[in-house]
């Protein structure tokens, strides 16, 4: 997995949910969450058998996560005991664009920055909440990564989703923006290919010891 885009991932997610600033290792990248279930996760590019064995049998925190580049299939012979698989995700990238989509009727869209992290909101008519999705990177980095893309239930097949996306890479290009990159649910998978983004390589997640994990 190309480790240039690996790092921009890295260090826009960082920025996007407010954790410590990522530390290179000689093998990938460790971000330190801070959440109780996520405290820490390393991030490997490349699925290296003698260092997934050496790191799940040598950490004992749990909490802690792994994130590979690879089908789960692939690690799942080198796991010690206690791990276990999250859900399945893809790294997906795009060239931004500016685009507009029109916001269905009955919808209000609202959007702010703090810091380097811009939020889109989408609200019902009576205020409840429908759709929301951030994007964030480091400063003057040209990759930012789209995150938290949601909607709810209620209000889904009405094309929030892309509402949210757009007006996130419209504020992304605006910013200075070139590429975009997020972390893909396999439900989110279609929205994001529909809208012209290309899936890079499958993620898979473990954790040590965790019930009930957090979604990614």
């Amino acid at each position: 997995m190309d480790t240039e885009i690996v790092r921009a991932w890295v260090d826009g997610w960082a920025v996007s949910r407010g954790a410590a600033p990522p530390v290179e290792e000689p093998w990938g990248f460790t971000v330190d969450v801070g959440l109780p279930k996520q405290v820490t996760r390393h991030v490997l590019p490349h699925a290296d058998e003698a260092l997934i064995r050496k790191l799940t049998e040598t950490v004992t925190a749990p909490g802690t996560w792994l994130k590979v580049f690879t089908a789960p299939e692939t690690i799942a012979p080198w796991l010690a005991p206690g791990w276990s698989f999250g859900d399945p995700g893809f790294l997906m990238s795009t060239t931004l664009r500016p685009s507009a989509t029109d916001l269905p009727i009955g919808y209000r869209l609202r959007t702010w920055s703090r810091g380097d992290v811009t939020r889109a909101l989408v609200l019902g008519e009576d205020g409840t909440f429908a759709a929301h999705g951030q994007v964030g990177g480091p400063a003057g980095a040209g990759s930012v990564v789209f995150d938290q893309i949601e909607t709810a239930p209620a209000h889904r097949r009405r094309g929030l989703a892309r509402v949210v996306m757009h007006t996130l890479a419209a504020a992304a290009v605006a910013a200075g923006g070139r590429t975009g990159v997020l972390g893909a649910t396999v439900e989110g998978r279609g929205l994001y290919e529909s809208l012209g983004w290309t899936t890079l390589a499958p993620v898979t997640s473990c954790y040590l010891n965790r019930d009930d994990p957090p979604a990614c």
